[in-house]
């Protein structure tokens, strides 16, 4: 039951987020989801709904490297390789949006090896 109620007042907190937060052509967003043993990002363009770049634990390049690493440092990676398919792809830019999580921990560590990388925002 405490699970269903943390989930929904996720839910009901990225909404808000996300009223407020839109990406653009010139400033798509970078969007993070945190599964227990994952984390997903993804740069998008809201005006034409469609992702410019992504990255997740799961990929080949992610998963190689960090067998029996802690998740915090999975996380920099996965913000670092995304920053570095967001440059190539032509985008410096982008609005943060944390999903709904608190900015702490694995989210913090992929928004900040992101802007180490290049990535403005």
């Amino acid at each position: 039951m405490a699970e269903t109620n943390s989930k929904l007042i996720r839910k009901v907190r990225h909404k808000r987020v996300r009223s407020k937060i839109t990406g653009t052509a010139s400033c798509p967003r970078l969007c993070v989801f945190r599964s227990l043993n994952h984390i997903y990002a993804q740069v998008i363009d809201d005006s034409i709904s469609q992702t410019l770049a992504s990255m997740s634990t799961l990929n080949t390049e992610v998963r190689d490297k960090t067998k029996q690493t802690a998740k915090t440092k999975q996380a920099e990676l996965v913000g670092s390789l995304l920053a570095q398919r967001a440059l190539d792809k032509g985008t410096s830019h982008v609005v943060f949006d944390r999903g709904g999580y608190k900015y702490h921990g694995r989210v913090k560590a992929l928004a900040e090896a992101a802007r180490q990388a290049g990535l403005l925002f």
